[in-house]
Protein backbone atom coordinates (compact mmCIF):
# COMPACT_ATOMS: atom_id res chain seq x y z
CA UNK A 1 0.00 0.00 0.00
CA UNK A 2 1.25 3.48 -0.85
CA UNK A 3 2.62 5.58 2.01
CA UNK A 4 0.38 8.40 0.79
CA UNK A 5 -2.81 6.55 1.84
CA UNK A 6 -4.02 4.60 4.88
CA UNK A 7 -6.46 1.67 4.83
CA UNK A 8 -9.54 2.87 6.70
CA UNK A 9 -12.44 0.75 5.47
CA UNK A 10 -12.07 -3.02 5.56
CA UNK A 11 -13.52 -5.07 2.72
CA UNK A 12 -16.52 -6.46 4.68
CA UNK A 13 -17.58 -2.93 5.67
CA UNK A 14 -17.31 -1.75 2.08
CA UNK A 15 -19.29 -4.71 0.76
CA UNK A 16 -21.94 -4.10 3.43
CA UNK A 17 -22.26 -0.46 2.38
CA UNK A 18 -22.85 -1.18 -1.31
CA UNK A 19 -25.03 -4.23 -0.67
CA UNK A 20 -27.24 -2.18 1.66
CA UNK A 21 -27.52 0.59 -0.94
CA UNK A 22 -28.56 -1.95 -3.59
CA UNK A 23 -31.15 -3.58 -1.30
CA UNK A 24 -32.67 -0.28 -0.18
CA UNK A 25 -32.97 0.95 -3.77
CA UNK A 26 -34.38 -2.41 -4.81
CA UNK A 27 -36.95 -2.36 -2.00
CA UNK A 28 -38.06 1.20 -2.81
CA UNK A 29 -38.35 0.52 -6.54
CA UNK A 30 -40.25 -2.75 -6.18
CA UNK A 31 -42.74 -1.36 -3.65
CA UNK A 32 -43.59 1.41 -6.14
CA UNK A 33 -43.97 -1.09 -8.99
CA UNK A 34 -46.26 -3.23 -6.83
CA UNK A 35 -48.00 -6.33 -8.12
CA UNK A 36 -45.76 -9.34 -8.62
CA UNK A 37 -42.74 -7.18 -7.81
CA UNK A 38 -43.83 -7.25 -4.17
CA UNK A 39 -42.27 -10.68 -3.85
CA UNK A 40 -38.95 -9.00 -4.63
CA UNK A 41 -39.77 -6.24 -2.18
CA UNK A 42 -39.99 -8.87 0.56
CA UNK A 43 -36.71 -10.43 -0.56
CA UNK A 44 -34.93 -7.07 -0.54
CA UNK A 45 -36.42 -6.36 2.89
CA UNK A 46 -35.16 -9.65 4.30
CA UNK A 47 -31.72 -9.02 2.82
CA UNK A 48 -31.73 -5.56 4.41
CA UNK A 49 -32.65 -7.12 7.76
CA UNK A 50 -29.69 -9.49 7.46
CA UNK A 51 -27.32 -6.70 6.45
CA UNK A 52 -28.35 -4.47 9.34
CA UNK A 53 -27.88 -7.37 11.76
CA UNK A 54 -24.44 -8.02 10.26
CA UNK A 55 -23.45 -4.37 10.67
CA UNK A 56 -24.61 -4.23 14.28
CA UNK A 57 -22.45 -7.23 15.16
CA UNK A 58 -19.57 -6.03 12.96
CA UNK A 59 -19.74 -2.73 14.81
CA UNK A 60 -18.69 -4.66 17.92
CA UNK A 61 -16.23 -7.26 16.61
CA UNK A 62 -14.99 -5.66 13.38
CA UNK A 63 -11.77 -3.71 12.72
CA UNK A 64 -11.03 -0.34 14.33
CA UNK A 65 -12.95 2.08 12.12
CA UNK A 66 -15.99 -0.19 11.77
CA UNK A 67 -16.57 -0.27 15.53
CA UNK A 68 -19.23 1.91 17.11
CA UNK A 69 -16.94 2.52 20.08
CA UNK A 70 -14.51 4.24 17.71
CA UNK A 71 -16.85 6.65 15.95
CA UNK A 72 -19.94 7.17 18.13
CA UNK A 73 -18.94 10.16 20.24
CA UNK A 74 -20.51 12.85 22.38
CA UNK A 75 -21.33 16.53 21.72
CA UNK A 76 -17.79 17.60 22.65
CA UNK A 77 -16.27 15.64 19.77
CA UNK A 78 -18.87 17.08 17.41
CA UNK A 79 -17.93 20.62 18.41
CA UNK A 80 -14.23 19.83 17.93
CA UNK A 81 -14.95 18.50 14.45
CA UNK A 82 -16.90 21.63 13.54
CA UNK A 83 -13.89 23.69 14.70
CA UNK A 84 -11.64 21.80 12.30
CA UNK A 85 -10.32 18.73 14.11
CA UNK A 86 -9.64 15.81 11.77
CA UNK A 87 -10.88 12.29 12.38
CA UNK A 88 -10.06 8.97 10.74
CA UNK A 89 -13.08 6.94 9.71
CA UNK A 90 -16.51 8.36 10.40
CA UNK A 91 -16.30 11.87 11.80
CA UNK A 92 -18.72 12.76 14.64
CA UNK A 93 -21.22 14.31 12.22
CA UNK A 94 -21.06 11.34 9.87
CA UNK A 95 -21.50 9.04 12.86
CA UNK A 96 -24.91 10.60 13.53
CA UNK A 97 -25.89 9.80 9.95
CA UNK A 98 -24.71 6.20 10.31
CA UNK A 99 -26.62 5.66 13.55
CA UNK A 100 -29.77 7.28 12.14
CA UNK A 101 -29.59 5.17 8.98
CA UNK A 102 -29.10 1.92 10.90
CA UNK A 103 -31.98 2.72 13.25
CA UNK A 104 -34.42 3.78 10.54
CA UNK A 105 -33.57 1.02 8.08
CA UNK A 106 -33.41 -1.50 10.92
CA UNK A 107 -36.92 -0.54 12.00
CA UNK A 108 -38.15 -0.70 8.41
CA UNK A 109 -36.72 -4.17 7.84
CA UNK A 110 -37.89 -5.50 11.22
CA UNK A 111 -41.41 -4.06 10.98
CA UNK A 112 -41.64 -5.50 7.46
CA UNK A 113 -41.46 -8.98 8.96
CA UNK A 114 -44.93 -8.42 10.44
CA UNK A 115 -46.67 -6.36 7.75
CA UNK A 116 -49.31 -7.21 5.17
CA UNK A 117 -50.85 -5.51 2.17
CA UNK A 118 -54.18 -7.29 2.87
CA UNK A 119 -54.09 -8.72 -0.66
CA UNK A 120 -51.35 -11.22 -1.40
CA UNK A 121 -48.10 -10.22 0.32
CA UNK A 122 -47.17 -10.46 3.97
CA UNK A 123 -44.04 -10.59 6.07
CA UNK A 124 -42.87 -14.02 7.24
CA UNK A 125 -43.80 -13.28 10.86
CA UNK A 126 -47.17 -11.71 10.12
CA UNK A 127 -49.03 -14.78 11.34
CA UNK A 128 -47.32 -14.61 14.73
CA UNK A 129 -48.53 -11.10 15.64
CA UNK A 130 -51.96 -9.98 16.72
CA UNK A 131 -54.11 -8.19 14.17
CA UNK A 132 -53.72 -4.87 16.02
CA UNK A 133 -49.93 -5.22 16.24
CA UNK A 134 -49.63 -6.14 12.56
CA UNK A 135 -51.87 -3.22 11.59
CA UNK A 136 -49.79 -0.78 13.67
CA UNK A 137 -46.49 -2.03 12.26
CA UNK A 138 -47.85 -1.93 8.72
CA UNK A 139 -48.88 1.70 9.17
CA UNK A 140 -45.54 2.66 10.70
CA UNK A 141 -43.73 0.75 7.97
CA UNK A 142 -45.43 2.89 5.33
CA UNK A 143 -44.87 6.15 7.21
CA UNK A 144 -41.21 5.36 7.87
CA UNK A 145 -40.63 5.25 4.12
CA UNK A 146 -40.72 9.06 4.05
CA UNK A 147 -38.04 9.24 6.74
CA UNK A 148 -35.89 6.95 4.60
CA UNK A 149 -36.29 9.30 1.63
CA UNK A 150 -35.20 12.21 3.81
CA UNK A 151 -32.14 10.39 5.15
CA UNK A 152 -31.10 9.25 1.67
CA UNK A 153 -31.41 12.81 0.38
CA UNK A 154 -29.30 14.16 3.25
CA UNK A 155 -26.72 11.42 2.70
CA UNK A 156 -26.35 12.20 -1.00
CA UNK A 157 -26.17 15.94 -0.32
CA UNK A 158 -23.47 15.37 2.31
CA UNK A 159 -21.40 13.24 -0.09
CA UNK A 160 -21.74 15.92 -2.78
CA UNK A 161 -20.83 18.70 -0.33
CA UNK A 162 -17.70 16.88 0.83
CA UNK A 163 -16.68 16.27 -2.80
CA UNK A 164 -17.23 19.84 -3.99
CA UNK A 165 -16.44 21.94 -0.91
CA UNK A 166 -14.08 19.83 1.19
CA UNK A 167 -12.48 18.01 -1.77
CA UNK A 168 -12.88 14.66 -0.04
CA UNK A 169 -13.76 11.69 -2.25
CA UNK A 170 -15.89 9.70 0.16
CA UNK A 171 -17.24 7.42 -2.56
CA UNK A 172 -13.78 6.46 -3.75
CA UNK A 173 -12.72 5.71 -0.17
CA UNK A 174 -15.70 3.39 0.24
CA UNK A 175 -14.66 1.58 -2.95
CA UNK A 176 -10.93 1.08 -2.39
CA UNK A 177 -10.93 1.45 1.41
CA UNK A 178 -8.13 4.02 1.51
CA UNK A 179 -7.98 7.64 2.67
CA UNK A 180 -5.20 10.13 1.81
CA UNK A 181 -2.78 10.71 4.66
CA UNK A 182 -3.24 14.49 4.49
CA UNK A 183 -6.94 14.11 5.36
CA UNK A 184 -6.21 12.14 8.54
CA UNK A 185 -4.81 12.99 11.96
CA UNK A 186 -1.12 12.21 12.19
CA UNK A 187 -1.55 9.25 14.53
CA UNK A 188 -4.20 7.38 12.51
CA UNK A 189 -3.26 3.67 12.27
CA UNK A 190 -4.43 1.48 9.38
CA UNK A 191 -7.41 -0.79 9.86
CA UNK A 192 -6.95 -4.55 9.83
CA UNK A 193 -8.14 -5.90 6.49
CA UNK A 194 -6.39 -9.24 6.07
CA UNK A 195 -7.77 -12.70 5.50
CA UNK A 196 -8.49 -13.20 9.19
CA UNK A 197 -10.92 -10.26 9.11
CA UNK A 198 -12.51 -11.44 5.88
CA UNK A 199 -12.98 -15.05 6.99
CA UNK A 200 -14.57 -13.84 10.24
CA UNK A 201 -16.96 -11.66 8.24
CA UNK A 202 -17.75 -14.55 5.89
CA UNK A 203 -18.61 -16.86 8.79
CA UNK A 204 -20.80 -14.17 10.35
CA UNK A 205 -22.53 -13.50 7.02
CA UNK A 206 -23.13 -17.23 6.57
CA UNK A 207 -24.76 -17.53 9.97
CA UNK A 208 -26.99 -14.51 9.35
CA UNK A 209 -27.94 -15.83 5.91
CA UNK A 210 -29.06 -19.05 7.55
CA UNK A 211 -31.13 -17.06 10.06
CA UNK A 212 -32.83 -15.05 7.30
CA UNK A 213 -33.61 -18.19 5.29
CA UNK A 214 -35.05 -19.77 8.42
CA UNK A 215 -37.25 -16.74 9.04
CA UNK A 216 -38.63 -17.11 5.52
CA UNK A 217 -39.74 -20.68 6.33
CA UNK A 218 -41.83 -19.43 9.26
CA UNK A 219 -44.35 -17.72 7.00
CA UNK A 220 -47.88 -18.90 7.65
CA UNK A 221 -49.70 -19.16 4.34
CA UNK A 222 -53.32 -18.04 4.83
CA UNK A 223 -56.08 -20.38 3.72
CA UNK A 224 -58.59 -18.82 1.33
Amino acid sequence: MSASVVRIWDLPTRLFHWALAACVIGALVTVKLGGLYMDWHVRFGLATFGLILFRLIWGIIGPRYARFAQFVRGPGALMQYLRGKRYAGHNPLGALSVVAMLLVLGFQATSGLFTTDDIMIQGPLYGYASEDTASLLTRLHKQNEWIIYGLLALHLLAVAWYAVVRRKRLVRAMINGDAPVHELPGDAPAARDGWGVRVTALLLAGGITGLVLWLRTLEVVPAY
